[in-house]
């Protein structure tokens, strides 16, 4: 037996995945939860992290600088779970932690949403089509 998902959203799919459970291997395992972040959400989430990234700048090594859409996404994750993560670099330096966004929830992934539209606005930030959710 492959490997099977099951998206529990009719008694006819609940009763498949039962039947499965019920009929699977011995030592295998059965795994619930959470619906993980749509393909939507990340798009948004990308084109969000894209015009923050051109029109807000950070402070980086005590300088005011762009970052990729990928650091903002870091910087922005770190805050979503109010906390700061850091690591020394393999070479000196220190490298923030963010969360991976492929891992989130569906709510998660709103949540940072959400904060970024809020940061972005707080910054005065001027949101493309997608950022907002239309032409997705």
């Amino acid at each position: 037996m492959d490997k099977q998902v099951f998206h529990l959203v009719s008694p006819i799919v609940r009763r498949n995945a039962a039947y499965a459970i019920a009929n699977a291997p011995e030592g295998y395992r059965c795994e619930l939860r959470p619906k993980t972040r749509t393909l939507a959400q990340n798009d948004m989430l990308w084109s969000i992290m894209t015009d923050i990234s051109r029109q807000v700048d950070f402070v980086v090594n005590g300088a005011l600088v762009k970052v990729s859409p990928e650091e903002v996404k870091d910087i922005l994750t770190a805050a979503l779970k109010r906390e700061t993560r850091m690591a020394l670099g393999i070479d000196g330096g220190m490298v923030l932690l963010g969360q991976r966004t492929s891992k989130m929830t569906v709510k998660q992934m709103t949540e940072l949403i959400e904060l970024a539209h809020a940061f972005g606005a707080e910054k005065g930030v001027q949101w493309s089509q997608t950022s907002l959710g239309r032409g997705l």
